[in-house]
């Protein structure tokens, strides 16, 4: 049987690698609607994970499942049966901050990549 699926994706997001690799365990495997409640309750700070919110990081990956959502209802898919089959984050490029700003000349910024991938069960 073929399964339908949906994909997202975000290059080079302002976000913690870090942050971002323990949000998407946790967002792996759950049912879309219950990941979109997670992520607002992170961004609400009403949930945590060990103690932290993420609440920058929470943004962005509910942006990229929105979106994903969005694929998925012009595929025709039944969005009540969809849940979060992959949920990746890549390391990206070095970004070296510009010379310009004196207190953050030269530091390296906190960059990644976000991808999630819905699929009907």
């Amino acid at each position: 049987m073929m399964f339908m699926q949906a994909l997202s994706k975000l290059s080079e997001a302002r976000i913690s690698f870090k942050s971002s690799l323990i949000l998407s365990r946790e967002l792996k495997g759950l049912k879309m609607d219950r990941a979109k409640q997670f992520l607002d309750d992170l961004i609400n700070q009403k949930a945590s994970v060990d103690g932290k919110y993420y609440t920058t990081v929470a943004k962005s990956f509910l942006q990229v499942l929105k979106s994903a959502e969005a694929n998925a209802r012009q595929k025709n898919l039944d969005t009540e049966k969809l849940f979060v089959k992959i949920a990746k984050t890549d390391k990206t490029r070095k970004f070296v901050r510009p010379k310009s700003r004196f207190k953050f000349r030269g530091r390296e910024a906190k960059i990644a990549n976000i991808e999630i991938v819905l699929e009907e069960r």
